[in-house]
């Protein structure tokens, strides 16, 4: 094996996030940057597509949150962890586009009226979309582009990635009762929207599915 690439596996795979980061910012070190980009992408990826609930502009924000990275290299605080600032950037850029999203049809809504609102809603309702296919996944996918950012971030951190109360905290910057607080009012939102939606969904099913085999019974 070549001694350059010697040198950029070890880099890869013995490097800490944190020992990178600290290269990033007091080296402006390309490399390690590119690390740190390639053990996080797709947990970023995931993140800002579920948060905006759509494919593209999941992947744009993907890019925009590692910029945000980069830029605020000088912000990051050693004895923290890189992961936490790192999804708190990320978080922060899909708020910022949701309220992009939001100014716009409230715009619009003042031009337009209820066109606008169907615009509007057109965005958040993106088909194409990782739960496209599993019929239950986008029902719940749906409602979650309807709640309020708050209960939507935490959700998201909690049940998709896996993360653990204290590290929600953490990113958010606040107490661990109210992350769970928030938790616990999202899924009752959740459930108050699906619950009428997944019983239209099982008498659909029942209408139009076959009837049942009678089988003859010998008395």
């Amino acid at each position: 094996m070549a001694k350059g690439a010697f040198s950029t596996l070890s880099l890869l795979f013995c490097t800490t996030d944190e020992q990178a980061m600290l290269r990033v910012q007091a080296e402006d070190d390309h490399r390690a940057f590119a690390q740190l980009v390639e053990r996080w992408e797709e947990p970023i990826r995931r993140l800002c597509v579920r948060m905006v609930g759509d494919p593209h502009k999941g992947e744009d924000l993907k890019q925009e949150a590692f910029a945000r990275v980069f830029a605020k290299r000088k912000d990051y605080q050693p004895t923290g962890r890189f992961s936490t600032f790192l999804w708190r950037i990320a978080l922060n850029a899909c708020y910022d586009e949701l309220r992009r999203v939001k100014r716009r049809a409230e715009s619009m809504l003042d031009e337009e009226g209820d066109e606008a609102l169907e615009v509007f809603e057109s965005e958040l309702d993106d088909p194409h979309t990782e739960a496209a296919g599993n019929e239950e996944a986008e029902l719940v996918r749906s409602a979650l582009m309807r709640l309020p950012e708050i209960y939507r971030g935490v959700l998201v951190l909690r049940h998709y990635e896996g993360l653990k109360l204290n590290k929600i905290a953490e990113i958010l910057e606040i107490p661990e009762g109210t992350v769970n607080s928030r938790i616990a009012e999202g899924l009752v939102r959740l459930t108050r929207m699906l619950e009428p939606k997944f019983k239209d969904q099982r008498v659909v099913r029942e209408r139009t599915s076959p009837p049942r085999r009678q089988e003859n019974l010998v008395l």
